[in-house]
């Protein structure tokens, strides 16, 4: 099982130092992927009454792109987009930024993909928050054969491309696609497109139900279910170091293939604390 960090944005703040220092930190203590979240605007409670979404306009968000470009050029850890918010963005433009970004980090991207849950955010991107499953299915087809192929002619639902493609084309063709699931239709998708999935559940009975969704959908696509990646995620918390290794055990007794260890929420402050809680975790399980 491959241990990998999220990325804190939402607490280490703008400092390009401390963005900096953070990731070659967590490639030097033997993590081995960074793992960043992905918003474009956050709402305005003042202006959306009774809001109740985890992150608002205060929220810090980087862009997982151009963070990775930056990040490709002072660490050469995975990094992993848990999630792009897919359905919202164009899907060419999508296509364009993963392959640079491959390239620029040899062949070392994961794109996660999802469908969110901020209908003010697609308001704002100009797209449907009605019909974003859907496209999603679409959107990843299209991915795949912009990835691998140098001229591309589509036309779907809600895609149309004639005779046009991408070049530099990404070092891996295609991009590994893996699919943050909160719900059966998603678990669904995840079995029948995905390399790999983000579970939303630990370890335990709704973990296997998951699982049992995920693996009934790939094999009526004619896929192994073997073959699908699954990372779960554990919280450093008031337990510390002790709690966290016994999530991961649970993690890898449950079959994960990845996990990232997520300090946000915890009370850390800035940079140095949030590698501090690192430090001690990779003591605990990279040693």
């Amino acid at each position: 099982m491959r241990i990998g960090v999220v990325f804190p944005q939402t607490e280490i703040g703008a400092d390009v130092g401390a963005v900096r220092a953070y990731a070659q930190e967590v490639e030097r203590l033997g993590f081995a992927h960074i793992l960043a979240y992905d918003h474009v605007v956050g709402a305005d409670p003042t202006v959306h009454s009774g809001w109740a979404g985890p992150y608002d306009l205060h929220s810090t968000f980087h862009e997982p792109f151009v963070l990775f470009g930056y990040l490709a050029a002072v660490t050469e850890v995975e990094l992993v987009t848990g999630i792009i918010i897919l359905p919202q963005r164009q899907t060419v433009l999508v296509a364009k930024q993963a392959a640079q970004v491959d390239l620029l980090c040899g062949g070392n991207l994961r794109l996660g993909v999802g469908i969110g849950w901020n209908a003010v955010e697609y308001e704002a991107l100009g797209k449907d928050f009605g019909d974003r499953g859907r496209r999603s299915e679409e959107q990843v087809a299209l991915l795949r054969r912009l990835w691998t192929e140098p001229s591309v002619t589509f036309e779907g639902e809600h895609e149309r491309i004639t005779g046009a493609g991408l070049a530099p084309l990404p070092v891996q063709r295609p991009i590994p696609l893996w699919f943050g699931v909160a719900s059966p239709p998603a678990l669904r998708r995840a079995g029948r497109l995905g390399d790999g999935w983000f579970p939303m559940v630990p370890p335990g009975r709704h973990l296997d139900e998951a699982r049992g969704i995920v693996g009934r959908a790939a094999v009526e696509a004619g896929r192994d279910p073997a073959a699908i990646g699954m990372e779960g995620r554990v919280s450093f918390g008031p337990g510390g170091v002790e709690v966290v290794a016994d999530h991961v055990g649970r993690w890898r007794a449950a079959g994960a293939t990845h996990l990232g260890v997520n300090t946000m929420g915890a009370g850390l402050g800035g940079v140095d604390g949030h590698l501090e809680a690192l430090t001690a975790v990779a003591g605990a399980l990279l040693a």
